[in-house]
């Protein structure tokens, strides 16, 4: 069974996909990039690490193999432990294997494994679509040539002509002007008394305004309810897992113990593979999350992974 499709599947999914007894591939989202210097552009994209130390079966892998092959959950880690023989094996006959869309896998002179990741796939899905580009460069001409000759060019300069104007032409003038003035006074004594008028009768309405509300009674029949305001809880999609259980009893040993401990230990309902799994504790950053995995791994548990997901 080739399992590295599997893998390849789940990787779009979570952050975390262990391969019980060899290791677990993470995922961390990488923001748009901008290489100046080759005026390169890159979309968001999910990079994949490789971490030797998680190797117990946290039941993701099997429980999807199980489901896509229509098979039981051990066969399916069985065929995920050949696998990871047949994978040891190459390494050690040939120091290096690939896996498909994902990367290759070597040893370094320590015995050490050493990932690559495989860069063409972008395992985020809301970069769908989106692929890098090359933008030219913006090229711009310069004018200064054209605009010297327009400056160099030959003014042109008018004079204007006199012309002799009859006496009849300035006497209507005067008429007309006289008429003008005129209207005007006429016009601006007009305006005035009309707002002398508004102003009074403005003054009368609001006079009488305000005596309706001096004598006005106000009550309320039916007063309006008490609000009431919900305080909406804040939301904790950060949890750190310290392992998914088959049986019940034991996750309960394990929330007992890490209470014991002083973490805000959790059980929540049995995932869709019929775990029971445990968590240290929720978090409502990736970072305070990230944080307390790390913490975790060096004081308890090296094994503890973080689950995102809103319970």
């Amino acid at each position: 069974m080739n399992i590295e499709s599997y893998i390849a599947q789940l990787l779009y999914r979570y952050q975390c996909v262990t391969v019980p007894g060899f290791g677990a591939f993470l995922t961390e989202i990488q923001s748009a990039q901008w290489v100046e210097s080759a005026n390169s552009f890159f979309p968001p994209k999910k990079m994949i690490s490789f971490n030797a130390n998680l190797k117990n079966n946290d039941g993701l892998l099997a429980n999807h193999i199980a489901q896509a092959e229509k098979t039981s959950y051990d066969y399916a880690v069985s065929a995920i432990q050949y696998a990871v023989v047949n994978w040891k094996k190459t390494l050690e006959q040939n120091g290096a294997f690939s896996l498909k869309n994902i990367g290759d896998v070597s040893l370094n002179a320590d015995n050490n494994l050493i990932f690559k990741p495989f860069d063409q796939t972008n395992y985020l899905t809301s970069s769908f679509g989106l692929s890098s580009f090359v933008s030219p460069v913006v090229k711009r001409e310069i004018f200064e040539q054209k605009l010297e000759s327009l400056e160099t060019g030959k003014v042109i300069s008018f004079e204007p002509e006199e012309r002799k104007e009859s006496s009849f032409l300035k006497y209507a003038a005067i008429f007309v002007l006289g008429l003008g003035l005129t209207g005007t006074v006429g016009y601006s004594v007009y305006q005035n008394q009309i707002a002398t008028q508004t102003v009074l009768v403005e003054t009368a309405v609001q006079k009488q305004v305000q005596n309706k509300i001096q004598e006005a009674t106000f009550f309320i029949k039916s007063p309006l309810p008490a609000v009431t305001l919900a305080v909406k809880e804040r939301k904790l999609p950060y949890h750190v897992v310290a392992g998914a259980f088959r049986e019940e009893k034991n996750a309960d040993k394990i929330f007992n113990r890490l209470s014991n401990l002083g973490y805000k230990a959790r059980r929540i309902a049995p995932n869709k593979y019929g775990l029971f799994p445990v968590l240290y504790g929720s978090y409502a950053t990736y970072a305070e999350a990230q944080k307390a995995k790390k913490e975790i791994q060096e004081k308890d548990n090296p094994e503890a992974w973080l689950l995102i997901e809103s319970l």
